[in-house]
């Protein structure tokens, strides 16, 4: 029996001793929770703080390169934008050069008879006291002094100076300038001279004749310089003065934008812008072929 109790002591304090033990670790592993529970708790602010600095200085950075490389693109989105700018106006004008160059040489075929230069316009009177321009073209071809100058819209001065290589033009505007002129519809003749304006002035018409407004004036041939019936322009304004009428009269050539022009070399009278257009027609060349037939 003692033997058997002996054990069963032993068997209960073995039992005892595991329980404690189990009570001890559990009571150890609640206060390491604790403990880190507690810690946590302390440190979270400060690395949510850290994490919320990083991360504002991480976008900032970012952004900055982002920034940066958009503005780049921006620049050099705004230096092809304005190359391809550039490019479209020189394409345009190139395009409207040749234009006018086509429509000067489509006149020079069509006066063909009528000696003349063609010229380009390479320079201007610096003040508004002089209208002049310059010429790239010179006595070397034949211009010389008192020379009609003109486009295929009008009449556009004479020249006043003449150089081996140039030639300077005095513009219809200038106050010393002037042309024999005619109204193209009654015939009535006068003189039309520049005031220092865009617009020209018909003088010397009385107040008794009869002028209407979108006559067309032309050249009277009278002033030995241009030949009869060129354009010189249109009257825009009439009013009565003491003695004659005063007239303005827009120019048929725009000579505020001129690029080329042309000299004539004679006082030769060219031909009709009418009888210009009608003479390629086809029907002209047919009509001649059973002519030749009987």
């Amino acid at each position: 029996m003692p033997s058997r109790h002996k054990s069963l002591v032993l068997l209960v304090g073995v039992v005892l001793l595991q329980v404690l033990l189990l009570a001890v670790q559990i009571k150890r592993d609640s206060q390491g929770r604790l403990i880190r529970s507690w810690t946590v708790g302390a440190v979270s602010p400060f690395e949510r703080a850290g994490s919320y600095v990083f991360g504002s200085f991480r976008d900032t950075w970012r952004n900055y390169f982002a920034l940066r490389g958009a503005k780049k693109d921006n620049e050099d989105l705004r230096r092809e934008n304005d190359a391809l700018k550039l490019r479209i106006s020189q394409v345009e004008g190139k395009a409207a050069e040749a234009d006018r160059l086509a429509g000067l040489l489509h006149f020079r075929e069509s006066q063909a008879d009528v000696p003349m230069v063609a010229a380009r316009v390479i320079g201007g009177s610096a003040g508004t006291a002089s209208q002049t321009i310059e010429l790239d073209r010179g006595e070397k071809d034949g211009i010389r002094g008192n020379m009609g100058v003109i486009t295929p819209d009008g009449v556009v001065g004479k020249i006043i100076e003449a150089y081996p290589n140039t030639s300077r033009v005095l513009l219809l505007t200038d106050k010393e300038s002037g042309v024999g002129a005619k109204l193209a519809d009654s015939g009535i003749q006068s003189p039309v001279g520049g005031v220092g304006e865009p617009l020209l002035a018909m003088k010397y018409v009385p107040n008794d004749d009869d002028v209407n407004l979108g006559a067309r004036v032309v050249t009277s041939g009278m002033d030995r310089i241009f030949p009869r019936d060129l354009p010189v322009g249109t009257i825009t304004e009439i009013k009565p003065g003491n003695s004659f009428k005063q007239i303005r009269i827009k120019p048929a050539a725009n000579l505020e934008k001129l690029e080329e022009v042309l000299v004539l070399l004679t006082l030769h009278p060219l031909k009709e812008p009418e009888a210009v257009a009608v003479k390629p027609a086809v029907p002209a060349a047919s009509n001649s072929t059973p002519a030749a037939n009987p």
